[in-house]
């Protein structure tokens, strides 16, 4: 049987507390803005090796290694600055019906089947953009046909925008931390 290096760790205690090493770690750049998320797992590396710093912990929980204690990550962040271009949100689909909340954009409805609706009509000379993509159920998309929201008398719940990165990692999250709503610029 292989012996265990003092700096090794079991994540076996931390698993029987709460079962989640997969929990979420938000990862700050050094600058204090979000970058992106990680599991437990990886935050504890990244700490172990000085690569970062816990800014958040929940004092409730340990990661327990051979020899020494480590703190139950909620937000670390990066000793170096990190250079990362403009983050972009790609134009899909599957982000629209993210940003419009899987719901119709004209009558509200999430239980349907949804379509992406061009707000502006293509021939109307509409674009794919952000400003004039939204969901529409398949029975408010054929209603509007081939005219503006104003020529349907139909209205929008809410205007199209184009998101920032932020609001997508609240989605992969799903329900957000409390410490973390700061530095998510949602406080």
């Amino acid at each position: 049987m292989k012996e265990k290096n003092k700096e090794e760790f079991d994540f076996e205690p931390a698993k029987r507390i709460n079962g989640k090493l997969n929990a979420k770690v938000l990862i700050l750049n050094q600058s204090y803005e979000p970058l992106t998320i990680c599991n437990i797992k990886k935050a504890v590396v990244l700490i172990y090796l000085g690569k970062a710093q816990v800014i958040q912990d929940d004092r409730k929980k340990l990661v327990r290694g051979v020899s020494k204690n480590y703190p139950w990550p909620s937000i670390i962040r990066l000793s170096r600055f990190i250079r990362v271009p403009y983050k972009r949100v790609v134009l899909t689909r599957k982000n629209i019906l993210r940003r419009d909340a899987y719901k119709c954009s004209y009558c509200g409805r999430g239980d349907l089947p949804l379509t992406m609706d061009h707000v502006v009509p293509k021939a109307h000379g509409g674009n794919d953009t952000w400003e004039n993509l939204v969901c529409a159920c398949t029975f408010c998309n054929n209603k509007k046909g081939d005219r503006t929201p104003a020529e349907a008398n139909m209205n929008l719940l809410s205007k199209p925008f184009k998101p920032s990165h932020i609001m997508f990692l609240k989605n992969v999250v799903g329900k957000l931390d409390e410490n973390w709503k700061p530095y998510l610029y949602l406080s």
